[in-house]
């Protein structure tokens, strides 16, 4: 599975031969890159309907759209997309196929709304978790999964469903505080996940939510946690093996 981070929490990722964009915004500092620069993907993945999460969506509208159905009907009407998953979207919980991966839908606990001058609800705000097989109760040690949170703060459902049940190696975290979790709630999540790797996301983009990257690293120290910290640099790969 290819990692491929575009700052901000814009995530291209490579599961065989499906690729997959998620939240994609590329007007952000941390990347060089136009939306016009970027391979289309089959799938764009949004965990929710803020700006900084959706503000390039247009650009991708020949793919797959993965979100909640009410996000997909604002996603068709705005963005020009004429395809999602089922035909409506999916939900928090449900998990689908999309080629050669697997998406699963988890919480986030954040707010969702729909910024376009006035507020549209765009249902619940999620998180994914793209693995290379189905997930199921019983454990597979073959398949990787990457976990995308959102923005989300810290939330028991890390600890007691997504690290044991969807085993995501590699978590993809919020960490510029403010707006989402900071990097030692960020740290507490990659330990209750129980990953192997852990990125910071969502931070640097705008003075509210600019971080020292090292006191992830630290944090995640102090936390115990046992994952490597990922510090990526805008635009830059990471192979999950």
């Amino acid at each position: 599975m290819e990692l491929t981070w575009h700052g901000h929490s814009t995530w291209y990722v490579t599961v065989d031969g499906t690729d997959l964009l998620i939240d994609p915004f590329f007007g952000n500092p941390q990347t060089d890159l136009d939306p016009a620069d970027v391979d289309d993907p089959d799938y764009v993945l949004l965990t929710h309907g803020h700006e900084d999460h959706v503000a390039h969506a247009g650009e991708f509208n020949d793919a797959t759209l993965v979100a909640t159905p009410e996000l997909v009907g604002y996603a068709e009407d705005n963005y020009g997309f004429e395809d999602a998953v089922g035909g409506m979207g999916m939900n928090l919980g449900g998990t689908v196929e999309c080629d050669d991966a697997w998406v699963t839908m988890v919480r986030a606990d954040h707010s969702n709304g729909i910024e376009t001058g006035y507020e549209t609800a765009a249902g619940m705000p999620g998180g994914f978790v793209v693995s290379e097989a189905k997930p199921t109760q019983a454990s597979d040690a073959d398949s990787t999964a990457f976990y995308h949170a959102g923005d989300t703060s810290l939330m028991a459902e890390m600890r007691e469903v997504i690290g044991p049940f969807l085993e995501p190696d590699f978590a993809a975290l919020p960490a510029g505080d403010h707006f989402t979790m900071g990097p030692a709630q960020a740290a507490i999540a990659a330990d209750w996940l129980g990953v192997d790797y852990a990125a910071p996301m969502h931070y640097d983009t705008f003075p509210p939510i600019e971080i020292d990257t090292a006191e992830f690293e630290r944090e995640l120290a102090a936390a115990g946690a046992t994952a490597e910290a990922v510090l990526l640099e805008g635009d830059e790969s990471f192979t999950l093996e």
